[in-house]
C-alpha cells in the first residue's frame, strides 16, 4: 500500500472517532477536512436537497460557537451527513441530550475523585477552566510498580486536538497513594513541552503541574507531548485509576512490576464514579518479559477506568 492510501486511512480512522466520541463540532470539522469540501461548496450541496442553511451558520457549527438546536437546523444536520458521505445519524446523535444518548457529555470533578476539594483549590490557584480546550486523541500510559510495591513512577504520551484558539498549556494531575509526600514528587517534561508551575497538597497526596507547549494552538490543530511523574513516597500500590470528566479518543494504561514483586491477579475495572460499585471487572494476565498487564478503550466515556492487583 502507497503512501496516499495510508494516509486515507489514518484519516478515515481519526473521523469515524471524531464520530465516536465528539463533540458535535470536532466531528464535523473532522468530516469537512477529510472530505475536502469548502463551506461554501457544502452549502450548494444542502441548497441542491432543499436546504439553505448561512455560511455564518455553518462556520459557527463547526468552530463550536453555536449548535443547531431548531428543527431547520436539525434537518440540516441530516442532509449534512448525506453530503459528506457519513453514517445516517452519526452527527445528529452527538446533537441529542445526555438522557436520549445514554451517554452524558461530561461528569463533573466531584463524582470522578475522592475528596475533590484539594484537587478543586489546586486547578483554582492554577486558574485552569474545567475545559482546557483540548480534546484526546489518544493517551498511551505507561505505570511502574516498584520492588516495595509502590507507584515508583508513571509516563504519558499524550496526542491531542484543540478546539479553540490560543491554548498554550495543559495541566496534568497526580494523586499518590496513601503516605504519597507530594513535595518529593519529580514532575518531568520529556516531550514537546517544559514544566510551569507546579502545586500540591499534602494532605491529599495530589500534586498539579502545568506543560507548557512549544507553540500556541489554533482551533483543530493536533498536538504531541509527552511527561511523567516519579514517585515513590507512599506505600503499597494495590490499583491505578484515571478519572474522564469528558469524552475523548483512545486510551491505553499498561501497568509493569518489578521483577522482585509480582501480584498474583489483576484486573480492569470501570465505575460511573468515585463512589458507584466497580462494573465491567476483567481478568488480565501478567506475562510478558516486562511482566505488565494493559487495558485498551477505543472511546473514552466520562467516568473512571482502572487497573487493581492482588499481592496475596
Amino acid at each position: 500500500m502507497g503512501r496516499r492510501g495510508t494516509q486515507a486511512e489514518a484519516a478515515e480512522a481519526e473521523l469515524a472517532q471524531a464520530l465516536r466520541s465528539g463533540p458535535f463540532h470536532l466531528a464535523l470539522r473532522t468530516a469537512l477536512s477529510v472530505r475536502g469540501l469548502a463551506l461554501h461548496r457544502v452549502q450548494h450541496r444542502l441548497a441542491q436537497r432543499g436546504v439553505k442553511v448561512g455560511l455564518t451558520s455553518l462556520s459557527y457549527w463547526q468552530q463550536g460557537a453555536r449548535r443547531p438546536r431548531r428543527p431547520e437546523s436539525l434537518r440540516a444536520v441530516g442532509m449534512l451527513e448525506e453530503v459528506l458521505d457519513l453514517p445516517a445519524g452519526s452527527l445528529t446523535r452527538l446533537l441529542a441530550p445526555a438522557e436520549e444518548t445514554g451517554r452524558p457529555a461530561a461528569r463533573s470533578l466531584r463524582s470522578l475523585v475522592e475528596g475533590p476539594r484539594a484537587v478543586e483549590r489546586l486547578l483554582a490557584e492554577l486558574e485552569s477552566p474545567a475545559d482546557g480546550g483540548l480534546h484526546t486523541v489518544c493517551h498511551l500510559e505507561r505505570v511502574l510498580i516498584g520492588d516495595r510495591r509502590e507507584l515508583r513512577s508513571r509516563d504519558s504520551h499524550h496526542v491531542v486536538r484543540a478546539h479553540r484558539d490560543g491554548v498554550d498549556r495543559y495541566l496534568a494531575i497526580h494523586r499518590g497513594d496513601t503516605g504519597c509526600d507530594p513535595e518529593r514528587v519529580t514532575v518531568r517534561a520529556f516531550d514537546n513541552c517544559r514544566v510551569g508551575r507546579v502545586r500540591w497538597h499534602a494532605a491529599s497526596g495530589v500534586l498539579a503541574a502545568e506543560l507548557l507547549f512549544d507553540v500556541r494552538l489554533r482551533a483543530g490543530d493536533t498536538y504531541v507531548f509527552g511527561y511523567g511523574f516519579d514517585d515513590g513516597t507512599a506505600g503499597t500500590s494495590s490499583e491505578y485509576v484515571r478519572g474522564f470528566s469528558f469524552a475523548g479518543g483512545q486510551y491505553v494504561l499498561q501497568v509493569r512490576f518489578d521483577a522482585a514483586a509480582l501480584p498474583v491477579r489483576c484486573r480492569r475495572f470501570t465505575q460511573a464514579s468515585a463512589n458507584a460499585p466497580r462494573a465491567g471487572q476483567q481478568e488480565l494476565t501478567l506475562a510478558g518479559r516486562h511482566r505488565g498487564v494493559h487495558l485498551v478503550e477505543q472511546g473514552v466515556r466520562p467516568g473512571i477506568l482502572g487497573i487493581a492487583w492482588d499481592w496475596t
